[in-house]
């Protein structure tokens, strides 16, 4: 039927109609018609504004028996788009959008009030007792071929007609409920963890405890199980619960606990005073020195002693005559076994429940603190120095008088040098024998000192040097010229790094021992000598006790000291100077932030001028009369300390990749076409897969685990196309 047959139509069909004034009614008879001009005319029935879309195609046919008022008539618009694949879903402004059901999950809007039947909307359903993925496995059958369900946390989301999502309501309501009942099981003699335990592993263990997904909670304050699920499963886990705490009354007085975290040692002293027991201190542990004269042993304190001897002074005793603890009079005895670091309770069944409950809140995971330490120091040393030193003497029997100039400042000495160059005619004598002169060369232990003292000072001369001597008659005129400038710098970074429990003190030193004379004695013939020494140690240490606040806050006492050898004291004087840079301080630094300890700025200049009186202060001229020299050294030296809690091996492993990472990365760097050889010593030698292996690549050329597949004959190979300038953008 065409559009305009249609309309004919229901025109004929509302002339004939007979109904009260107040009520319109429609009949209608339609047989293949457009799918659009029926919509048109609906649109006009209803009065509401609806919007095909592009997708809406087809024919329908409707045929009614009655009248319907506008009311029917629109339900029996939407039945017929429901019928034929169509669905009109709410818009904007009281809107409706004719779309094919296929994708109206996706535009479908949240149910109002009073919806058609034959609308498509979406519910939000809160859950309360049962969790989502389960309930969607119960719900899915029930949406239709066009809707979807969706769970979200605690909720499902559900797009579906009208009709449908009533149902799904219903169901849901039957089914969210709770019907788990709670029950509290009190116990004498046992401890609520370990029947905890049991209990959990028959729950997880199978068979009907695990269908009934009971839930088991110890309560430590009360000494209790709590039990919720399955009424059931709850009341049978309840007697097993009351039967093991009442096999427990008739169980052992003997119990041994295996620490995992804590040390028995530290750990026996507080289950003594527990007991009322005096907590023993066993005697302090010696520890021997090698010195250079023997042997020397020193004492240092423990808590407990380690050595099989002190283990009866260790054992508890009866809490009858030490003292009433906080389990009354009750005879207890509490010792430790060193070789599994074990604790044995000898005691009544409630005394060992509560030391149980005590050791396992103490024996806990301790977290550990990283402490990384950097340490900065720059230097800049500058020296210039300028001299002249002149010599003036006269040959033997002249009346010509002696002078130099000499400064404590200049090397070589000018009359070291001249003392050397006369020294080697101390050697030789010239006598006359029947007219003839005859040259007698003769030994001189002075001459060989003076010589030995000039060529010292000539090899020790630094930077520029000059010198000029002659003779002129019975005079002899010398001079030396010395010219220094020396610029050191360094920069010095140190960066040591040490990880330890929390509440633990730890050292590490990088450096050397050097000996240290520290005494020299003769015998009475003064022909045995001999000489103590001490080692000390001479490098890069840090010794840190790092202490973990509330809040995440680390109280640190540490000590860093950086100590090198400057040399010896003198050329005649053996002994070592050291240089020695020590902090040692309390701090508290939050988590991962660095802060400064402390440090030097040092800033030293000198300047020096010797001369000759008088002849030093002739302008121009005064310059050979004079020696200068100027030194300054500067020194910035600071130390800062950042310390990271690791609560966790997630933690530390994290720790452990980046430094991995960064050595593995340095050897890369050196040889690109090489394995590192860390790589290569963890999984050939210790059997292991390097930590963070991959994670590290600054070159970015490692080799993939899987080597890539060539390309073979036949197969497609597509080439990406760089794009050009003036493409049309995707």
């Amino acid at each position: 039927m065409s559009r305009r047959g249609l309309r004919i139509a229901i025109a004929m069909a509302l002339a004939s109609v007979s109904a009260a004034p107040a009520m319109a009614q429609y009949v209608v008879n339609l047989r293949e018609a457009d799918i659009r001009a029926f919509i048109e005319d609906a649109a006009r029935v209803t009065g509401r504004t609806i919007i095909v879309d592009q997708g809406v195609q087809g024919k329908v046919s409707v045929v009614t028996q009655r009248p319907l008022s506008r009311s029917e008539y629109f339900e029996l618009f939407l039945s017929t788009l429901r019928a034929n694949g169509l669905v009109a879903v709410p818009a904007q402004g009281g809107a409706l959008r004719v779309q094919p059901v296929a994708s109206a999950a996706t535009t479908a809007s949240r149910v109002g009030r009073a919806p058609s039947p034959n609308s498509f909307v979406t519910e939000i359903f809160r859950l309360r007792n049962i969790d989502a993925a389960s309930a969607v496995d119960s719900v899915r059958p029930l949406v239709s071929r066009e809707g979807s369900v969706t769970a979200n946390r605690n909720s499902l989301i559900v797009a579906d007609f009208a009709d449908n999502i009533g149902r799904i309501r219903q169901i849901l309501s039957s089914i969210d409920r709770d019907s788990s009942s709670t029950q509290l099981v009190a116990l004498e003699n046992a401890g609520a963890r370990e029947i905890a335990e049991a209990l959990t592993a028959l729950v997880g263990g199978g068979g009907e405890g695990r269908a009934a997904a009971v839930s088991v909670v110890p309560v430590d304050s009360s000494n209790s199980i709590a039990l919720r699920g399955d009424p059931a499963a709850v009341a049978r886990l309840a007697e097993v619960a009351r039967d093991l705490d009442r096999r427990a009354a008739s169980g052992t007085e003997i119990r041994v606990v295996f620490l995992e975290h804590a040390d028995a040692a530290q750990l026996l002293p507080v289950l003594q005073t527990l007991l009322g027991q005096p907590a023993q201190q066993a005697a302090p542990q010696q520890r021997t020195i090698r010195t250079q004269t023997g042997n020397r042993t020193v004492a240092e304190p423990t808590a407990i002693s380690a050595t099989p001897a002190a283990a009866p002074a260790a054992t508890g005793a009866t809490t009858g005559g030490n003292g009433v603890g906080a389990f009354g009079n009750k005879s207890a005895i509490v010792t430790r076994f060193e070789g599994a670091n074990a604790i044995v309770i000898a005691a009544p069944i409630d005394v060992q429940r509560q030391l149980g409950e005590v050791i396992r809140q103490l024996d806990t995971r301790r977290e550990q603190v990283l402490v990384e330490a950097i340490i900065v120091e720059i230097a800049d040393n500058a020296a210039k120095q300028l001299g002249v030193q002149l010599l003036l003497a006269g040959l033997k029997g002249s009346n010509i008088p002696f002078a130099v100039t000499n400064y404590s400042n200049a090397s070589p000495n000018i009359a070291t040098i001249a003392g050397a160059i006369a020294a080697e005619r101390l050697r030789t004598t010239t006598t006359t024998v029947n007219g003839q002169v005859v040259t007698t060369t003769q030994n001189s232990s002075l001459a060989d000192t003076l010589q030995q003292a000039a060529a010292q000072q000539l090899l020790g001369a630094n930077a520029g040097l000059a010198g000029i001597g002659f003779r002129s008659g019975n005079a002899i005129f010398g001079a030396i010229v010395n010219a220094v400038k020396s610029d050191n710098k360094s920069n010095i970074l140190s960066t040591p790094s040490i990880m330890t429990l929390d509440n633990r003190e730890a050292r590490i030193l990088v450096g050397q021992e050097i000996p240290i004379t520290t005494g020299e004695a003769l015998s009475d013939n003064f022909d045995n000598a001999f000489r103590t020494v001490q080692r000390q140690n001479v490098g890069i240490s840090l010794e840190v006790k790092p202490q973990i606040n509330a809040g995440g806050t680390i109280k640190l006492d540490l000590r860093q000291e950086v100590s090198s050898i400057a040399g010896p004291v003198s050329s005649d004087f053996s002994d070592l100077i050291l240089n020695k840079r020590e902090i040692e301080t309390t701090i508290t630094v939050d988590d991962g932030d660095i802060v400064g300890i402390g440090g030097l700025l040092d800033d030293n200049e000198r300047r020096t001028i010797e001369k000759i009186p008088l002849l030093g202060d002739i302008p121009l001229l005064g310059a050979l009369f004079q020696s200068k020299g100027r030194a300054r050294a500067k020194t910035n030296l600071m130390v800062f300390i950042r310390p990271t809690i690791l609560r966790s091996a997630e933690d530390a492993r994290r720790m452990t990749d980046r430094r991995y990472g960064y050595i593995r990365g340095m050897q890369f760097l050196q040889d690109p076409n090489q394995e590192p050889s860390i790589d290569e010593l963890v999984r050939d030698y210790m059997g292991a897969v390097p930590p963070g292996s991959s994670s590290y690549d600054p070159a970015g050329t490692l080799q993939p685990a899987i080597a890539p597949v060539a390309p073979q004959a036949g197969d497609q190979v597509v080439t990406p196309v760089m794009p050009q300038v003036g493409d049309p953008q995707p």
